[in-house]
């Protein structure tokens, strides 16, 4: 999406593609006659698809062979590709749906490969007042092209995908076309400067958005990887030096994205008018967001679509469900969290009793309206979820309190304690890396996809990383809603970073040896057990620069300190018996976070070497500045 790249390989597969393309054709060939032999199950169609402007979209239309029945249409919008042939067995993610009977159809939006117009990101977001987006205009022409013309439809569409794919679903609420029944907005971005793919309130995501950036606008025709000469890119990204070098050395000022990005880092105009979530008005469409708790990519914009539709929702047709996933993996099989394992195909599950019932209750008549306005899957108990209300009205906010002496307690700090401040140096030129090394681009494939739940035993022992550990549970607790920190900290310079992570640790014997004294342990073993794991379950950057204002950065006062307020965005979990509960906090994260200087200047990619310095960092855990996290408790009895 923008900026959210839900692999190219698996989006494809999921088509059908096989990475080449049908020549274009100004109107669609004709479906074979019901009933032909076909080495498909599927006629394959392509046509070109006339906008109000006269621009033409390349879209596939795949029709089910043998069909008795006129049949809805499911569409999925991309910038990625389209299929050049019909499936030959359907996809495994796309069973539960195929089983109901859809004619599919995908869309190349404009401007990427055989589509005609111009693309570009930030273009493609801009509401326009009374239009929405381009991509709400293009949608509305392509559903009323294919009911008007393709044969055997029903005239009831669906739109559904995942990532940017998700985000020209959801763009269609802002003018749904009459024939539009049903929305599934699938790990949508909603803003790019608050907290989807570019931006976490305002910190540059330096190699998502870098390489992002060149993947989509390098070339009208392909999806480009930018080569990198040093197998670890977090030595790539460190030896690049400042911003402003990655364009001087590199991009050459070629890549709009990556220019408007560096001209544009505070929340201005140009960021607002991408925020097009905000402009949906009261829910009509029935919706289905999905988002993944673990998603690298957009884990935010599903909850900001969900509750703007929630807000105003008369007929009860915004939903949500979310699960252990990392960025649409839910369109995978997901049957664990690293070594810790779930109990059951949670994306499959999602499939046959969430998304194939959702469409075919609004597409085909068939089962019961969802009485749930969310489905989630808590990890942990391992259990689906459904809540009439998000979050749930039982949920109450409770204090976890940092103790000066490393501890996690639900205990306010006293106020006879006089305790000092823990503090660490945090050094620009020595960045705590945001997964282990060697860090792997982000595109193609690589192992990026999965680093939100890898363990963080891997910097627990960082002198620039400090960790707050309670004691192990005597009874289950259990989190639904949305998370938030609450430090009280501050820095030797005149501005910084404060990255904070909520961790659930497991118990050293979770699992029994993998070993004996004859055998001792064999090789993978180790990786593969869940003792001790430090799962994150909520992880998040907040640039002191934005504390006062998104729109008007400001600079710190050294060794001041003041309250940092961090959202962690909506969690559903539980935390057993016997765990422990754990915070990390530092003020590095790279290369997935762009490094601060430390020092304040009016625009960080502009920034020269000689800002970039060291500082030392407090953490205050008094009686009068009490950080803490606050938690949404549901009751023990839950």
């Amino acid at each position: 999406m923008p900026r959210a790249f839900l692999l190219l390989a698996s989006l494809l597969v999921a088509f059908g593609c096989s990475g080449a393309f049908a020549a274009q054709s100004a109107a669609p060939t004709p479906s074979p006659p019901l009933g032909q032999t076909s080495s498909s199950a599927y006629s394959f169609t392509e046509a070109m698809i006339p906008m109000r402007d006269g621009v033409r979209l390349q879209t596939v239309i795949l029709a089910p062979l043998g069909a008795h029945e006129a049949l809805p249409i499911l569409m999925r919008r991309t910038p990625y590709g389209v299929p050049d042939k019909a499936f030959e067995a359907v996809p495994a993610d796309l069973k539960a749906l195929a089983a109901d009977g859809y004619i599919f159809v995908i869309q190349n939006i404009r401007g990427r490969f055989k589509s005609e117009g111009t693309f570009s990101i930030s273009e493609d977001f801009t509401v326009t007042a009374g239009q929405g987006t381009v991509e709400t205009r293009d949608a509305w022409d392509t559903v009323e092209w294919l009911v008007k013309n393709v044969p055997n439809n029903n005239s009831r569409v669906g739109i559904f995908g995942v990532s940017y794919d998700g985000y020209t679903a959801g763009a269609t609420l802002l003018g749904p076309h009459p024939a539009l029944k049903a929305v599934s907005e699938q790990a949508s971005p909603a803003d790019e400067w608050m907290n989807d793919d570019d931006h976490h309130f305002g910190a540059l995501r330096l190699s998502y958005a870098f390489e992002y950036a060149v993947l989509e606008e390098a070339d009208k025709t392909a999806n480009t990887h930018f080569f990198f000469d040093k197998w670890d890119t977090y030595e790539w990204y460190l030896s690049a030096g400042t911003l402003s070098s990655l364009n001087d050395r590199y991009l050459h000022g070629k890549i709009q994205d990556w220019n408007e990005l560096t001209e544009h880092p505070d929340y201005d105009d140009f960021w607002k008018k991408q925020a097009w979530y905000k402009s949906i008005p009261q829910a009509s469409v029935p919706s289905l967001n999905v988002a993944g708790f673990w998603d690298q990519e957009d884990p935010w914009g599903p909850w900001q679509i969900f509750h703007q539709a929630n807000a105003s929702d008369p007929k009860h047709v915004a939903l949500m469900a979310a699960g252990p996933w990392a960025h649409g993996s839910w369109r995978r099989s997901v049957s664990s969290l690293g070594p810790l394992q779930l109990g059951q195909d949670t994306s499959l599950a999602y499939r046959k009793n969430i998304e194939a019932p959702f469409f075919a209750y609004w597409l085909h008549d068939k089962g019961d309206k969802p009485q749930w306005v969310a489905m989630v899957f808590e990890t942990g108990s391992n259990e689906w979820k459904s809540y009439a209300t998000w979050p749930p009205v039982a949920a109450k906010p409770t204090s976890l309190y940092l103790q000066a002496d490393g501890t996690l307690t639900f205990t306010a700090p006293s106020a006879s304690e006089r305790s000092p401040p823990r503090a660490f140096v945090s050094d620009p030129a020595n960045p705590v890396p945001y997964r282990p090394r060697p860090i792997s681009p982000t595109y193609p494939g690589g192992d990026w996809r999965n680093w939100e739940s890898a363990d963080q035993r891997f910097v627990d022992h960082r002198p620039d990383v400090l960790s707050y550990v309670s004691a192990p549970l005597s009874e289950g607790l259990v989190i639904a809603g949305p998370v938030a920190a609450e430090l009280f900290a501050s820095t030797s310079g005149t501005d910084c970073d404060f990255v904070v992570k909520l961790i659930d640790v497991s118990p050293e014997n979770d699992q029994e040896p993998p070993w004996n004294e004859q055998t001792g342990p064999a090789p993978g073993q180790f990786s593969t057990n869940s003792n001790g794991y430090e799962l994150p379950i909520a992880m998040e950057v907040r640039r002191g620069r934005y504390l006062d204002s998104f729109e008007h950065p400001h600079a710190l006062t050294p060794n001041k300190p003041r309250r940092w307020d961090i959202p962690l965005r909506d969690r559903d979990h539980a935390f057993l018996k016997g765990h422990r509960v754990m915070v990390q906090i530092q003020s590095t994260w790279f290369p997935v976070i762009d490094r601060n200087p430390q020092t304040f200047v009016p625009n960080i990619a502009t920034a020269s070497a000689a800002a970039y310095v060291a500082a030392t960092q407090k953490i205050y855990t008094s009686a009068d500045m009490p950080s803490r996290l606050i938690l949404p408790v549901l009751s023990n009895a839950r």
